[in-house]
């Protein structure tokens, strides 16, 4: 075919710049070619100068749907020996029998392909630097002349360009998903958390408070300890949020809500294919902290191969991915906290020692309702004006003569969160502006009873469904001896998943109790 050097170059370049999916543009730039050299194939690689290898970035023509690995070693080729190197082309080499080169013998082996094939690679430069290499492919052997080298090489630059244009609109690609990714994080993160304000600073929590604000100036771990529905989750945030990682993220991890199996890829990220249905990489919870906290609720429900790989954490600040081993270093602040005894779980074996001691540094203990009873008062009003924005009443309820009384009376065995849940459905049952919480108590204490013992023949009042409920829940955990998930646990006993029995739980203020109390 006749042509000119200066035509063939601007319409191979107007192919080259036709897309910013470097896949067509390279496909379009292989069917100009094909009018003017032998080639069936063409592919584009980046080099990687950590580990001396070549990734494939794009495939275009005949090679494109075949399985190849997606980098290969790079061969340890002399541009300037005399049988590769060509006057004026240092940067290019022909491949006319790839079985007899011996610079092609391990290329061969990684591609595991038929060799009668014939190539031209040439070196890609950037600003002076090497940056990757592109390759044209011919069927069968002898196939290139230097001329058609000398045509090809008109598109060393432009393809340089192209190659270093396609990695930074890929990085700009990739770090929007990030952006929009911890967006809609961030966003679920703020709707659980909201109302997190600290009742009670001044009174029953004074002490609390105190060990708050000689810890959150500083980066060092933080125990939280204390009985389910304290307000563990609301302390760590309050040290989040009067640390100097304040203006970074709080990231939260309940360790007895996700399975023992995902654990793992929930703290620490995967990479794609490193387990069935991890279709692309994943950054861990870990990861997305950085800059600011991340807080382990529940720690004692954690596996021991985690806790091996949370001490790793503590003690060198660095994580590998699931399926990964690349070492990611970490700049985050660690808050635990747990209702569990975790000094017991150490002599049972269930807890390592060497973590334990990791954690201990600096315990908080959260004391529960039943003795911070001072608070209650500002508790309740807390809840009557949230809970009358989140049900969209008109009114505020107004408390009775005598109410708060009877509230500061109880002990309130689920604490907080207890009394949160019994403000909430005395609003809902309470048809007018008044808040009547008597009928409320009645079927607390009357559950109470039921609960201790059931006499035979006599008649009981009937109870209404969150007693029956409560009472069932019970009798499924005693059969279980406490344990909640799991083969034999109260979960399987009532066929529900253990997430849904923990959160019925939390909302009934059935406390988790497993021989001494500790958690199922």
């Amino acid at each position: 075919m006749e042509y000119s050097t200066e035509s063939f170059f601007r319409e191979a370049v107007l192919q080259i710049c036709s897309s910013l999916d470097i896949n067509k543009a390279l496909e379009r730039c292989l069917k100009y070619l094909q009018e003017f050299i032998p080639v069936d194939s063409m592919d584009l690689s980046v080099y990687l100068p950590d580990v001396r290898m070549l990734q494939f970035v794009a495939v275009a023509g005949e090679k494109r749907n075949q399985h190849r690995p997606n980098a290969i070693s790079v061969p340890a080729i002399d541009w300037e020996a005399p049988e590769n190197h060509r006057e004026g082309l240092p940067y290019m080499h022909f491949v006319n029998n790839p079985d007899r080169d011996p610079n092609f013998t391990d290329i061969l082996q990684q591609l595991d392909i038929d060799p009668d094939f014939s190539v031209i690679i040439m070196r890609l430069s950037l600003d002076g630097s090497y940056i990757g290499e592109v390759a044209v492919i011919a069927h069968g052997k002898n196939r290139y002349t230097e001329q058609h080298g000398r045509l090809f090489a008109l598109l060393r630059d432009p393809l340089g360009i192209a190659l270093a244009n396609a990695l930074k609109h890929w990085e700009v690609v990739r770090l929007n998903e990030l952006l929009e990714d911890d967006s809609r994080y961030f966003q679920q993160e703020l709707r659980a958390r909201s109302g997190g304000e600290i009742v009670g600073a001044d009174f029953g929590l004074s002490g609390v408070m105190h060990q708050v604000q000689q810890v959150a100036p500083l980066d060092n771990p933080v125990l939280l300890l204390g009985e389910t529905g304290t307000g563990k989750g609301i302390i760590a945030d309050s040290i989040h949020n009067l640390s100097h990682r304040s203006q970074g993220p709080m990231i939260t991890v309940n360790c007895g809500s996700i399975p023992g199996s995902l654990l793992e890829s929930e703290l620490f990220g995967h990479e794609k294919g490193a387990f069935t249905g991890a279709e692309r990489q994943r950054r861990g919870r870990f990861e997305r902290a950085q800059g600011g906290t991340v807080f382990l609720d529940e720690i004692g429900e954690l596996t021991l191969q985690s806790q091996v790989k949370l001490l790793n954490v503590l003690q060198n600040k660095e994580i590998e991915r699931v399926g990964g081993s690349e070492l990611i270093s970490l700049d985050i602040r660690i808050i635990v906290a747990t209702n569990r005894d975790l000094a017991d779980m150490v002599k049972k074996g269930e807890f390592r020692e060497d973590l334990w001691y990791r954690l201990n540094v600096f315990p908080v203990l959260v004391p529960p309702l039943r003795q911070r009873k001072e608070d209650i008062p500002a508790l309740v009003h807390h809840f009557l004006q949230r809970k009358t924005a989140e049900l969209k009443l008109m009114f505020r309820p107004k408390l009775p003569d005598g109410a708060l009384e009877k509230l500061m009376a109880r002990d309130w065995p689920g604490n907080v969160r207890e009394l949160e849940n019994f403000i909430e459905r005395a609003m809902i049952l309470s048809s007018g502006k008044e808040l009547n919480i008597d009928p409320l108590l009645e079927n607390e204490d009357r559950a109470q009873y039921v609960g201790k013992s059931e006499i035979p023949g006599q008649e009981q009042p009937f109870p209404d469904l969150d007693t029956v409920t409560a009472r069932h829940i019970r009798k499924a955990l005693a059969l279980a001896g406490g344990k909640i998930s799991g083969a034999g646990g109260a979960a399987e006993l009532l066929g529900i998943h253990p997430n849904t029995l923990r959160q019925r739980m939390d909302k009934l203020g059935i406390e988790y109790k497993r021989g001494s109390g500790k958690r199922g």
